[in-house]
């Protein structure tokens, strides 16, 4: 307990031992983190990302060039909120709301961000592998710009031994590999195997010859398709720029739902036994 001016004693900053410690948001949505702070005095609240230790925030300032971040204070709660706006997955992970005492207190929170097609998926797959590519099932590029496609495998004991991709011509009917080594040139594949496995396809200066239907085929899951459609020209009046990939609210909704009522019918269970 530290002493103020005159010898009396002042209480210690502390927190909320109520405050939640695990924050879950969606791809997208704004996530809201919450550090509640008693007897903060004339000390200060920074908010400290521990992946890279990137300090976002000193008190109602923010120190980081990403301006999704932003710390809100609400004095009636001693609450020192880090708001992280259109939150992507790379910002899952832990976060330090940290006070300027010797020695420094510290609060964690971790974050978790979650995409509702993946929940969706996770939840009525019965663990059977499987494929998409993102963004589907049409994607509109411009031309001269960089095809660029995500095909995630999911719910496989082991990742796939290897992953072909497919460029069918749907005038023609002509289908063939896409490989790196073609006549064409500017194509790349990249794969990232792990727990889920991720293969990129790049296909720079796309022509209206690169139009057509990709398909990305893993060993061990029934193949993923979307059309790509290389424009020349402005885009139809219909079409909403980088709309792509957004899921299905009521999808997102029904998925929700019934994670929580799994969590409940779980943690009933846990207190039954």
């Amino acid at each position: 307990m530290a002493k103020a001016a005159g010898g009396s004693a002042r209480p210690a900053p502390s927190y909320d031992a109520a405050t939640p410690r695990n924050v879950t948001a969606l791809v997208g949505k704004s996530a809201y983190l919450s550090c509640r702070v008693r007897n903060l005095g004339n000390r200060t609240v920074s908010w400290i990302r521990h992946r890279d230790l990137h300090i976002l925030t000193v008190g109602g300032y923010t120190y980081t060039s990403d301006q999704r971040f932003q710390a809100t204070h609400s004095p009636q709660a001693d609450d020192w909120t880090l708001q992280v706006k259109w939150a992507q997955q790379r910002d899952a992970g832990v976060y330090e709301c940290q006070v300027s005492t010797q020695p420094v207190r510290s609060f964690f929170v971790t974050l978790h961000v979650v995409d509702c097609d993946e929940i969706y998926q996770r939840m009525f797959s019965d663990g059977v592998p499987s494929a998409r590519i993102l963004g589907g099932p049409d994607l509109h590029v411009d031309i001269g710009s960089t095809i660029n496609l995500t095909c995630l495998i999911q719910f496989s004991p082991e990742p796939p031994a290897y992953i072909f991709w497919y460029h069918e011509d749907e005038v023609s009917g002509r289908k063939q590999v896409i490989s790196y080594d073609s006549t064409r040139g500017g194509v790349s594949v990249v794969t990232e195997k792990g727990a889920a496995t991720t293969s990129y396809l790049l296909v720079q200066d796309a022509a209206p010859a690169d139009s057509g239907r990709y398909s990305c085929a893993p060993s061990n899951a029934e193949l993923a398709a979307v059309r790509v459609h290389v424009l020349d020209g402005e885009r139809p009046a219909a079409m909403q720029t980088g709309s792509a990939g957004l899921s299905d609210p009521r999808r997102c909704l029904l998925a929700l739902l019934a994670a929580a009522a799994l969590h409940a019918r779980a943690a009933a269970a846990l207190l039954a036994s």
